[in-house]
């Protein structure tokens, strides 16, 4: 018989993981505390580099359960969450999502789950590049200079073309701009 285990995480040191514990032990799961893993660290860190999810993924063995409370707890990443989840079942781990009613994600069910949820997450992903690309493509129309602004004045950047067509090293401009050697670069691929 496998063995139970939870994977508890908070994003920051002011939270806790306490209220995760306890929503596993209500939903009647037994879990010895040593097979209890928390973990401080954002969610957008992929899962497999956060040090105590790697830890526990290590332990793990076939017919083991990992019970998660949000699927967020993975991650907030839909395709990382799908490919640990894809992981553990391809090493014989099932991944209980106690927000999704409890649902075994390696399950045909939760494989669906999975499916729905990817494909949400794609979509919200495209409509953020259309409306980024959109916000882009008005502000260009409308004249406004895109990036961050030059630290270089267009004088300061006219002298530099200058100094660097009679010799002058990257290092000295940038010394006496106070500015990296890529700038004083930046400056010169802008005027090729």
């Amino acid at each position: 018989m496998g063995r139970t285990f939870a994977y508890c995480r908070v994003s920051t040191g002011d939270q806790t993981t306490d209220n995760q514990v306890r929503e596993v032990e209500a939903a009647g799961f037994s879990v010895d505390p040593k097979r209890i893993v928390t973990e401080t660290i954002s969610g957008s860190t992929a899962a497999m580099e956060r040090t105590e999810f790697a830890r526990l993924v290590d332990r793990l063995e076939a017919g083991d359960v990992l019970i998660v409370t949000k699927l967020d707890r993975l991650g907030r990443n839909a395709m990382d969450v799908r490919a640990t989840v894809e992981r553990l079942a391809a090493d014989g781990v099932r991944v209980h999502c106690l927000a999704l009613g409890g649902v075994d994600l390696t399950s045909a069910a939760g494989k669906m789950t999975m499916g729905v949820i990817a494909a949400v997450a794609e979509f919200e992903r495209d409509l953020l590049i259309e409306r980024t690309q959109s916000g882009l493509s008005r502000a260009k129309a409308a004249g406004k200079t895109l990036g961050r602004p030059s630290s270089l004045s267009p004088d300061q950047q006219r002298t530099i073309v200058a100094e660097r067509s009679k010799g002058t090293s990257l290092g000295a401009l940038a010394k006496r701009y106070g500015v990296s050697r890529a700038a004083i670069q930046r400056v010169e691929k802008r005027t090729l």
